[in-house]
């Protein structure tokens, strides 16, 4: 019998690292290609790992709570066939060289060993690897707080404590923690603010966020940090998209069998207005401006549980109004569920906010990082205008909705922001009553 690593597999553009979050296998179970063996959270989505090979699983290299990088072994699997030399090799060097592979960074200095267990408290791989890079000894690591289950220190405990400055949590010395140098981020110094404590009177009820919408914050703020948002408004008549709609929607779903929202509507006129104004579809580089070739719109989805996710429309400019129907109604009903795939979360160029489904009219929306605009659309509401006519100018009344385009003004100047939102707007407003779909 053989034994072969079973690696974390690539998840996604841009994902780097996964959080496990609980083995489904035990060691010693048999587990068959394709099986669900490992559930890990990355920071676009929850979801399972397969099995690459058939057999056994001897050792599971990586527990609960550990973040591990792509490429990385997981575990040891017995398979059938011949022993090789080679594997066995590399097989008995895993276990000492797992924590290496663990995190980002590899340690090469052993002269600071931090134990995984002491006393009563148990030290993950990454917080062991990251004490060992900053020079954190054994002692001052047993005195940072744990804020994770039964007062396990986490990843964020020990960012908190670097961050903080503090050499020791207990004697509070105060000292400069040297971080690593980035030459695409501007040398400017970073402003940082103390948040105001809060106070709690008696009744108030404490909720800890979740891991997503933690994410989330962290995200949101290194947006705001990151790109100087503008945001430009436009009202736009869709009265044609709304009597279209309302001809089109029940042969529709006789034919395709869904829904026939407004969304892919709006999406198709983005992508045709991307594909006028391409510099909305870039992307910042330090100094450097990329422009995207493919037009890859996200589109924001409200959770059961309060939390937005964003799964991504690939190639939306060569999708038909009757295939961005499908992908909307298809990618909006697994988000709900969980069901996404990491690659359907990533690789966006473009963002669009449905803000109308909640019953608003204008919002500013945030970037989402590393595009560089985003659009929120609000409510459709029925609203007297004044309509111009070969017999002259009358009012009646037309359905409006207000479009907000928040944008980078690092590299979208104003006069693009405008241009681009009222160019949607425009491809709406002159809607083909009878277009076929």
């Amino acid at each position: 019998m053989a034994q072969v690593e079973m690696v974390l597999p690539a998840m996604g553009e841009g994902v780097m690292e996964a959080t496990v979050l609980e083995w489904l296998k035990e060691e010693g179970d048999s587990i068959t290609l394709d099986e669900s063996v490992v559930e890990v959270a990355t920071d676009k989505v929850d979801t399972e790992v397969p099995a690459t090979v058939e057999g056994i699983i001897k050792k599971i290299l990586v527990t609960k709570d550990d973040v591990v990088q792509i490429g990385a072994a997981i575990a040891i699997v017995e398979i059938a066939g011949e022993d090789n030399a080679e594997t066995e090799a590399k097989v008995t060097t895993t276990n000492s060289a797992v924590e290496n592979t663990i995190v980002h960074a590899n340690n090469t200095d052993n002269t600071n060993e931090i134990s995984a267990k002491s006393g009563n408290r148990f030290y993950s791989p990454l917080v062991r690897n990251i004490a060992k890079k900053e020079g954190i000894s054994q002692e001052v690591l047993d005195s940072i707080p744990g804020t994770g289950k039964e007062g396990r220190v986490t990843k964020k405990d020990m960012l908190d404590f670097l961050e903080s400055g503090v050499t020791n949590p207990i004697q509070k010395t105060a000292t400069t923690v040297q971080k690593p140098s980035n030459p695409s981020i501007s040398s400017a110094p970073k402003v940082t603010t103390t948040p105001p404590a809060v106070a709690l009177d008696n009744g108030d009820e404490v909720i800890e966020m979740d891991r997503v919408r933690k994410m989330i914050a962290d995200r949101m703020v290194q947006s705001k940090q990151t790109a100087p948002h503008v945001t430009s408004c436009v009202e736009a008549d869709l009265t044609n998209v709304v009597l279209w709609r309302t001809k089109t929607k029940e042969a529709f779903k006789k034919q395709e069998g869904a829904n026939l929202t407004f969304m892919p509507i709006i999406i198709s006129a983005i992508a045709k207005a991307i594909k006028e104004y391409p510099m909305i579809n870039v992307q910042v580089d330090g100094t450097n401006i990329i422009v995207k070739k493919d037009i890859n719109i996200g589109m924001a989805v409200a959770m059961p549980n309060g939390n937005l996710i964003v799964p991504v429309i690939r190639n939306a400019d060569r999708l038909s109004l009757s295939g961005l129907a499908l992908k909307i109604q298809d990618l909006s009903t697994r988000a709900r569920e969980n069901k996404l795939k990491p690659e359907e979360l990533s690789g966006g160029t473009y963002t669009v906010s449905n803000i109308g489904s909640f019953g608003n009219t204008i919002g500013t929306p945030i970037i989402m990082q590393p595009q560089v605009a985003i659009m929120a659309i609000g409510t459709i509401r029925k609203k007297p205008a004044v309509i111009e006519t070969p017999q002259g100018d009358v009012i009646g009344i037309r359905q409006f909705a207000y479009f907000s385009h928040s944008y980078d003004h690092r590299v979208v100047d104003g006069a693009l922001g405008g241009m681009f939102v009222r160019k949607v707007a425009d491809i709406l407003e002159q809607w083909d009553l009878d277009l076929s779909i």
